[in-house]
């Protein structure tokens, strides 16, 4: 069985080794072990202080771990809210429309306009699942359960909750979109440019275009993947759409995947999800569909179970998912279905977002 808990120092070592297992453009898990160590002590840093009032650039860590090995087998983070002392860079998206009454064409004109927000919203970020663990809902899981813990800190967390997906980059690190813009602009390498904005981003704000950049005049390797995301991010984006989350207008500076969004309230795991008390731990019989299911006294831990609903407000949770997730009779547990209603289980594996 595996679980969703906060990262631990005790989990460095092997959290590293989890991400140098991560392909190109995971821009807020590079493989540097001493960003690594600081972005595990941030995030202990941030759970002790969820009950006060966010700090710019906190983020939360969560790992998946594999209780049957005590693996490390994926990671997750939220970011309350972006911006702050270092804004949040994207490229909107406008349409116009320009028209010649003289020779009777009137043409919609697409510009990409930079874009920094100071004080954003909320991100859902670093997302990666080992591959020998891509399968059984597990990717869900891992995504999704950050919506619980959301949920059971509310004010923490900024209401607009955005995703930016990973955008297209082939197996050597090259991205068409960067090539065509950025780089013209920033005079370094796409992988450059990548790993010093995880550190510092001044420089984007410093050299990023200050007027808007006409789509057609691009080549046409660039046009085609603005908005689009990596063949691996496929099924991430789609699972967001499940949730809710469309496109926003905005795409990534460096490779132009797309940002989503979605209001907090009307995500859809949180919607359905409710809080309720073990009464019973036992097999379970009458469930036929998987759940979610978090803790959050005295910490945040989260899996996927069957579960029998006893009434609205009552479960029986069977015995191996209450040791997992350390319960007894009498706790409160918030649980949401895995999936919606109207969809079935899906061979497709969640791995892989950008940020």
């Amino acid at each position: 069985m595996v679980i969703i808990r906060p990262i631990e120092i005790s989990d460095y070592q092997e959290f590293v080794q989890l991400v140098s297992k991560a392909e190109f453009g995971m821009t807020s898990l590079t493989n540097d072990p001493e960003y690594l160590e600081k972005r595990v002590n941030d995030s202990i840093r941030a759970f002790e202080r969820i009950d006060y009032k966010p700090t710019p650039g906190e983020a939360f860590m969560f790992v998946m771990e594999d209780l049957s090995t005590g693996r490390i087998v994926g990671t997750s983070g939220i970011v309350p809210k972006v911006g702050g002392f270092e804004p949040f860079y994207a490229f909107r998206i406008k349409t116009g429309v320009q028209r010649s009454d003289l020779i009777n064409v009137q043409k919609e004109i697409r510009t990409l306009h930079p874009y920094a927000e100071h004080n954003g919203p909320c991100e859902i970020c670093s997302l990666f699942l080992d591959e020998d663990y891509r399968n059984s809902g597990n990717g869900r899981l891992l995504s999704l359960s950050r919506f619980l813990f959301m949920s059971e800190h509310p004010t923490h967390f900024d209401p607009e909750i955005i995703a930016a997906l990973r955008g297209v980059i082939d197996k050597d690190g090259h991205s068409p979109f960067y090539d065509a813009i950025s780089q013209h602009f920033f005079d370094i390498d796409f992988l450059a440019a990548s790993k010093q904005s995880v550190f510092d981003k001044s420089f984007v704000g410093d050299l990023m275009p200050k007027h808007p950049v006409y789509i057609a005049a691009l080549p046409q390797a660039a046009q085609d993947v603005i908005g689009e995301v990596h063949r691996n991010t496929v099924p991430a984006r789609r699972l967001l759409e499940q949730e809710g989350f469309v496109f926003s207008g905005l795409i990534d500076i460096f490779e132009g995947g797309p940002i989503y969004t979605c209001p907090r309230n009307k995500i859809r795991t949180l919607r359905e999800s409710s809080s309720v008390i073990v009464d019973r731990i036992a097999p379970t019989i009458n469930s036929t569909s998987e759940h979610i299911i978090a803790t959050s006294d005295p910490s945040f831990r989260a899996s996927k179970a069957f579960v029998d609903f006893n009434s609205q407000e009552y479960i029986t949770v069977d015995p191996e998912t209450a040791d997992a997730l350390e319960l007894k009779l009498g706790d409160s547990v918030r649980v949401a279905p895995i999936r919606p209603a109207n969809l079935k289980p899906s061979h497709q594996t969640i791995s892989q977002t950008t940020s």
